[in-house]
């Protein structure tokens, strides 16, 4: 039986901020989300590189020692779009006891994929919307599931750091706990640049400290 293909931008080893401890992350390609603020426009189109999942691991493998407090993260653009992929490399790395999340946007509501992993980091994209009923079906699934929950929200001033826009997201994740708030940095310009497309935020200012201070109060404190 023929092995598991997937299709993968890129791996880094040596991420502290994408779940707990230090990590390996594994950049899925593709995305079924245009995101203004994507941090990753090369996941969006390009194929990537293809690699079953046994060679995938072999190579993650290698890193057990340095991230054995930590864990391997599968991100993206959109690893549950790869779901296969996503479910066979997931099984082996949790057969050696690797720690397994993935970074999600949360628009894939699968349970099955959701019991294969160690825990889930939602990112709310509620910059562009104010619809965020997909949000409620995930977090049912993930109490489903048993699948840790992790929120984050890329604050964006100007866009989602209005009253409104915090009080809409207290509402969306009471019960859920807290909220990680990523302020919005523009590094990214320059792949943006190299892959001559337009940065739909370039105009914007990047968030500060104060901005996400200010939101949090607003979020627990209004």
């Amino acid at each position: 039986m023929a092995e598991v293909k997937g299709f993968i931008d890129s791996v880094y080893c040596g991420s502290g901020v994408d779940g707990r401890g230090l990590r390996c992350v594994v950049f899925f390609s593709g995305c079924n989300l245009r995101c203004p603020f994507c941090h990753n426009p090369e996941t969006l189109f390009k194929r990537g590189q293809e690699k079953t999942a046994g060679e995938l691991f072999e190579y993650l493998k290698r890193y057990k020692p340095y991230f054995k407090k930590g864990g391997v993260t599968l991100s993206g653009g959109e690893p549950f779009l790869q779901k296969e992929f996503l479910l066979a490399l997931a099984g082996k790395l949790k057969s050696e006891g690797i720690h397994v999340v993935a970074e999600t946007n949360g628009y894939i509501c699968d349970e099955e994929i959701l019991r294969a992993l160690d825990g889930v980091i939602v990112d709310v994209k509620n910059q562009e919307t104010d619809d965020l009923s997909p949000y409620n079906k995930f977090f049912e699934a993930c109490r489903n599931a048993g699948c840790d929950l992790t929120v984050t929200n890329v604050l964006v001033p100007g866009k989602n750091d209005s009253a409104e826009k915090l009080r809409a997201l207290s509402a969306l994740i009471k019960g859920e706990g807290r909220v990680k708030f990523l302020p919005l940095r523009k590094l990214c310009e320059e792949k943006y640049r190299e892959l001559q497309m337009r940065f739909p935020y370039a105009d914007i200012r990047e968030a500060e400290e104060e901005d996400v201070i200010k939101a949090e109060n607003l979020l627990y404190n209004d």
